[in-house]
């Protein structure tokens, strides 16, 4: 159906659709991205919700007084798959030793680390505009007030599973003891997002691991020692993993 419009011309009835979903969205992005507010509440939500799970889920530990032994010696280098990271401020003793996780200013990463922060943890931001060199004096000088310091091997947008340069830079120049973090639960779900990032709910079965990388890393590594090493603390890191899920009779999983 048409009908004049002025100087003669005809005119569409129909009326334009706008697809709302991709601007909210995009708005969203981009106030979590300017706004510690806007982060803060949703880390809030985030986390009330995670600490719920926490309670109401029967947790199985192991490494835990291993690692709380280590703790009292000096910090520590955790490392864990991104797939499994979203409880890591829920599970570490925060009564035995200070932890600073990384992340970076995606709307995610914002959000991650405001729910770290809410959970006592002591997060550092990396902006692109920060220089590798500042970033790393920050690192180091918690590391040198005893604070221990937890990354994504493969974060924050993979490959899945593929360890990259950073966790093994960071043992090789501190010289931190290697942890591997992982956890499981019988009831949780899996986000449709590039490491399909489980997600617990309540009143499941949980195991939560920490555990050592048992092999020294040299404070020198030429190209070929690098890529063993990579070799090495990425299998290391699946089993771990898939030691979790093993623990509550589940199939490993990403």
């Amino acid at each position: 159906m048409t009908r004049t419009c002025v100087q003669g011309k005809k005119c569409d009835n129909k009326q334009t659709k706008t697809n709302h979903g991709p601007f909210e969205t995009m708005s969203l992005r981009k106030r979590i991205e300017k706004s510690e507010t806007v982060a803060a509440t949703l880390a809030g939500i985030a986390g009330r919700y995670l600490s719920i799970c926490t309670k109401t889920t029967k947790w199985h530990y192991e490494g835990m007084d291993e690692l709380k032994t280590a703790l009292a010696d000096g910090p520590v280098l955790v490392l864990t798959w991104h797939s499994r990271s979203i409880m890591g401020s829920m599970h570490w003793p925060k009564n035995v030793a200070p932890l600073s996780t990384l992340y970076d200013k995606s709307p995610i990463g914002r959000v991650s680390g405001a729910v770290q922060r809410r959970a006592g943890l002591q997060p550092i931001e990396m902006s692109s505009k920060q220089s590798n060199l500042a970033a790393s004096r920050t690192i180091l000088k918690r590391v040198k007030e005893g604070v221990s310091i937890a990354m994504t091997g493969d974060g924050p947008l993979g490959p899945a599973r593929e360890l990259k340069d950073a966790p093994l830079e960071w043992a090789r120049v501190t010289g931190m003891p290697i942890y591997c973090y992982a956890f499981a639960t019988t009831k949780g779900r899996r986000i449709k997002s590039w490491d399909q990032m489980l997600v617990p709910k309540t009143f499941g079965k949980g195991s939560c691991i920490f555990r050592k990388f048992e092999q020294d890393v040299p404070r020198k590594l030429n190209v070929d020692a690098r890529e063993t090493l990579r070799h090495d603390v990425q299998t290391w890191m699946n089993e771990v993993t898939a030691d979790a899920d093993r623990a509550l009779g589940l199939e490993p999983g990403p």
